[in-house]
């Protein structure tokens, strides 16, 4: 589940319309509290409260009170709905921060945080901070800002901007954009739909694909995209305390990680790794006990070499295995009903 967040006219409409109307085969489901700007002529309805629409794609968007959201998440993750990923607008809903816990504190098992995305209008940045004070504890609590309308600021203004704002997010990713274009792939897995596979979300083998493939003359790809993926693999178990360290501080640009590990503990289960933002997961991969590490990441204008470097500095290199206690910082991390 994936939260947008963003002052008016940062260019939040523009960017879940473009999420909508531009993905190819995924299944979203948006949630607004107001219809009137989403672009949904298609779907002849305009208003409604707590109203569910499907949209040709097999999108879906809904209108809600905050009240109701808890109700509506469990509709919208109902395997029978076949959505593969929920984007909620914070704006009017509830403060970003609310939404953030109710998201990472539910119980429903099938919703998994997709992080907090902060839309900010370049050209008005200032005016905007002046206006709003409360937009740098927004930042700070972003998992990716959106700089958005950087067609509109002068020749070097972006790279002076993209500073500032990571000065006061502490290293949160920034993707610099115009018109809300944002890759898909950045913020979830997008799905080749040639059938129908209800109820799966966030494929692992999707997640494996290429995703620094973008054809050209691609309509979605354009000058300020700085959207990058890296994959790393081994077959030699990695250090449990090392990995958690790379987790607990990400590279630089770092947004989201995903895949596979192998540890170098005798007995150790394999694990499903997610990192979205700060927030960290992990699970064991009940179908798979043994296997080479295949981990996915994804950022802008992430330093994919220095990325990998890291993660090679997290392969156990010992002749011995690690304790079994080596494996506290991961447990860490395991949710208790995985663990049950």
């Amino acid at each position: 589940m994936v939260i947008v967040a963003g002052f008016l006219g940062a260019g939040k409409t523009t960017l879940l319309n473009g999420l909508l109307y531009n993905n190819r085969g995924t299944r979203i489901g948006v949630v607004v509290n107001d219809f009137g700007a989403v672009n949904i002529d298609a779907m002849l309805v305009a208003g409604q409260v707590d109203a569910m629409v499907s949209v040709g794609s097999g999108c879906v968007c809904c209108a809600v009170d905050v009240a109701e959201l808890d109700e509506l998440f469990t509709r919208l993750t109902d395997p029978r709905a076949g959505i593969d990923v929920i984007v909620v607008e914070a704006s009017g809903l509830a403060e970003p921060r609310n939404l953030v816990r109710m998201v990472v504190g539910s119980e429903n098992p099938r919703i998994r945080y997709g992080g907090l995305l902060e839309v900010v209008d370049a050209a008005e940045f200032a005016t905007t901070r002046d206006r709003h004070p409360e937009l740098a504890n927004h930042l700070r609590l972003a998992d990716l800002v959106v700089l958005n309308k950087v067609d509109r600021l002068a020749a070097g203004d972006t790279a002076r901007l993209r500073s500032e704002i990571a000065t006061i997010t502490g290293g949160a990713p920034v993707y610099a954009t115009t018109r809300g274009r944002i890759d898909p792939g950045l913020l979830f897995d997008p799905r080749a739909r040639d059938t129908p596979r209800i109820g799966e979300q966030l494929s692992l083998d999707e997640l494996l694909h290429d995703h620094d493939a973008h054809p050209a003359g691609d309509e979605h790809r354009h000058l300020h995209d700085d959207y990058t993926s890296t994959v790393f693999t081994t077959a030699t178990g990695l250090h449990p305390r090392r990995l958690i360290e790379f987790l607990e501080n990400p590279p630089p640009g770092l947004f989201r990680a995903k895949g596979l590990v192998t540890f170098a503990v005798p007995e150790a289960e394999r694990y499903v790794v997610h990192l979205v933002g700060r927030a960290i997961t992990v699970e064991p991969a009940r179908r798979s006990r043994s296997g080479d590490t295949e981990l996915v990441l994804i950022g802008t204008g992430l330093d994919t070499g220095a990325a990998l470097e890291r993660l090679r500095a997290t392969v156990h290199t010992g002749p011995e295995p690690l304790d079994e206690q080596e494996m506290l910082g991961i447990w860490r991390y395991v949710p208790a009903e995985s663990t049950a």
